[in-house]
């Protein structure tokens, strides 16, 4: 049985930092895409970025670029979410999401396991 379990929310106040962290069980994590989207109230979930099966690969939203950094360590089956500069728009449920394939895509229905999200709140 796979499972995602993410850690690192919290609330922070603009322009602070948090890192959000994604730990996989039951499957080799390292075969796969993984990616970070996010919910904030009354939106429809979102890309936020990804990690090729290597780590070879990132993407991200272009809202995020250049605040965000997402990296895996392998060993330890964990995708982390660097968070810098944060805003009041970045409130939001963060999910962690384990790909169909090996490149990360920007639709969630490139995705079969999900982590129960992350709440992370960004005070102005």
């Amino acid at each position: 049985q796979v499972q995602l379990v993410e850690s690192g929310g919290g609330l922070v106040q603009a322009g602070g930092s948090l890192r959000l962290s994604c730990t996989a069980s039951g499957r080799t994590f390292s075969s796969y895409a993984m990616a970070w989207f996010r919910q904030a109230p009354g939106k429809e979930r979102e890309f936020v970025a990804g990690i090729s099966w290597r780590g070879t690969s990132t993407s991200y939203a272009d809202s995020v670029k250049g605040r965000f950094t997402i990296s895996s360590d392998n060993a330890k089956n964990t995708v982390y979410l660097q968070m810098n500069s944060l805003k009041p728009e970045d409130t939001a449920v963060y999910y962690c999401a384990s790909g169909r394939g090996t490149w990360p895509t920007l639709s969630g229905n490139g995705y079969n396991y999900w982590g129960q999200g992350t709440q992370v709140t960004v005070s102005s």
